[in-house]
């Protein structure tokens, strides 16, 4: 008698979390639609930034590579000028 009873307290323990652990597993990689949109709308944020931050690193490249061509164009006219009699 007590092995039949420890037979069926096996089936349904074994049971129980079978059929929970399907329930679980349904729901929780089963994002839908609302969760593809809010997954998309993430991923575009993420690129916006990137593309930001990379634009104002190469703005700022470019801005320094300018002033210092500046510079060194100031520094031949200033040269070329000191050099010349008069």
């Amino acid at each position: 008698m007590t092995k039949l009873v420890n037979a069926f307290l096996v089936l349904v323990l074994a049971l129980g979390v079978g059929v929970g652990a399907f329930a679980q597993e349904t729901t929780s990689t089963d994002t839908g639609v609302k969760g593809d949109m809010k997954e998309a709308g993430h991923a575009t944020k993420r690129a916006a930034k990137k593309v930001g931050h990379k634009t104002k690193h190469t703005a700022k490249k470019i801005v320094h590579k300018g002033a210092k061509k500046t510079r060194q164009g100031a520094a031949k006219t200033e040269e070329k000028t000191e050099t010349a009699p008069q």
